[in-house]
């Protein structure tokens, strides 16, 4: 699917002061960033505007700071890791409005950039408030919107300044709309999806926009337990979305032949890295433990279906991949995506985490940097950030 607005290489932003929103949104530890592909994602779109003329404005929310600026959420950190990265100095402004930021930006040389400091530090963004969009607005040209993780969010610094200014889509959006788009409306088939994560009532409406364009979906993590006992399995004390039993057991009847479910699970008395694990089959989970990951025959055969695929969308984990001994699932998930001759597309969040940690970031085809932005286009909703763009 084309995107259908305009991009940066539709306008001349030679002389131009431009805000862009980034999606510089990273995982930090001890004050240092610890995954900088939100940063590197951002970069195509950045380099763009420096080499073709334009002052650039960057603006970015970090964590969820609380009643104002807190200094475990500056992005003093993204500074310093985009100056090494442009090979040029990016210096980060003490807020993100105001007159020193106006005066900053004013005074900008053509082909450098700043980096405004956290919008999130002002409760208005996040309610899209009317003054606080055009206050970030302020002195500038242009506004190019690159930050997909954040495009399903009507806030200030994503939809409102889109309304002020002329306002364009950067590469990266660009390219998760190629691959989303293309994913959902012409897919190499067989079509796989693969659903992990917790509750099934949080992808009700994505299970329902994907089941009819599938080939086949793979349910795995602790949403499979909702499914199996919607099947009459024991759980014992694993996750179960009590609520979406009868949604789950009206899919299995409907739907049974596309879908698959575990066979296998690794069970264990509770929620422990260290606690003992133990496989068993579906159908004999003890009353008193928990599956806290899909099983070795499970993620054969689940690995099989991935590997056969022409398209393959993965959103969620096969189980609690941050304890080792519960993570052999999603690991194997993984390396079978990444060993997949099709497309293979990575849903951002915990999927993208997951990506990362087993080292297949770099084998599949795309990674998104949405997880809920992601979901949500997957479900077919329309992204208010992109929405409020300029049509090509």
């Amino acid at each position: 699917m084309p995107l259908a607005k305009k991009t940066v290489r539709d306008i001349d932003v030679r002389g131009k002061r431009v805000l862009v929103r980034c999606d510089f949104n990273v995982p930090l530890e001890g004050g240092q960033i610890t995954d900088d592909r939100r940063i590197v994602e951002a970069l195509p779109t950045v380099r763009h505007l420096l080499e073709n003329g334009a002052a650039v404005g960057l603006c970015s929310h970090l964590g969820r700071p609380k009643g104002g600026p807190t200094p475990e959420f500056s992005l003093a950190p993204v500074a310093a890791r985009l100056s090494e990265l442009l090979g040029q100095p990016v210096t980060l402004l003490a807020d993100c409005v105001g007159p020193e930021v106006q005066a900053a930006v004013a005074s900008l040389p053509f082909g450098q950039a700043v980096l405004l400091e956290n919008v999130r530090f002002h409760a208005e963004e996040e309610k899209n408030d009317p003054g606080f969009a055009r206050a970030l607005a302020t002195g500038f040209d242009l506004f190019v919107n690159d930050a997909f993780g954040t495009a399903h969010r009507a806030h200030a610094s994503t939809e409102g300044v889109a309304r002020l200014l002329p306002a364009v889509a950067g590469f990266l959006i660009e390219k998760e709309i190629r691959y989303l788009g293309a994913a959902l409306d012409d897919p190499k088939r067989p079509f796989v999806a693969i659903l992990g994560g917790a509750k099934v009532a949080d992808k009700i409406t994505v299970i329902d926009a994907l089941l009819p364009k599938v080939d086949r979906l793979v349910i795995g993590g602790g949403m499979a337990f909702t499914f199996l006992k919607a099947q009459g399995h024991e759980v014992g004390t694993s996750l179960l979305d009590a609520e979406s039993l009868d949604y789950a057991a009206g899919l299995v009847r409907d739907q049974g032949a596309k879908i698959l479910l575990p066979t296998d699970v690794v069970v264990a008395p509770e929620f422990k890295a260290d606690a003992p694990a133990t496989t068993v089959a579906v159908s004999a989970i003890p009353a008193d433990q928990m599956g806290l990951d899909i099983g070795p025959e499970t993620a054969a055969a689940f690995g099989a279906v991935v590997r056969a695929a022409g398209t393959v969308v993965w959103n969620g984990p096969m189980g609690v991949f941050e304890m080792d001994a519960f993570a052999a699932g999603t690991r194997a998930l993984a390396e079978a995506l990444a060993e997949c001759p099709g497309v293979t597309i990575v849903g951002g969040g915990d999927s993208a985490a997951a990506a990362e940690k087993f080292g297949v970031a770099d084998r599949v085809t795309h990674v998104s940097t949405g997880g809920g932005a992601s979901l949500e286009f997957l479900e077919g909703q329309e992204l208010p950030g992109i929405a409020a763009l300029q049509d090509a």
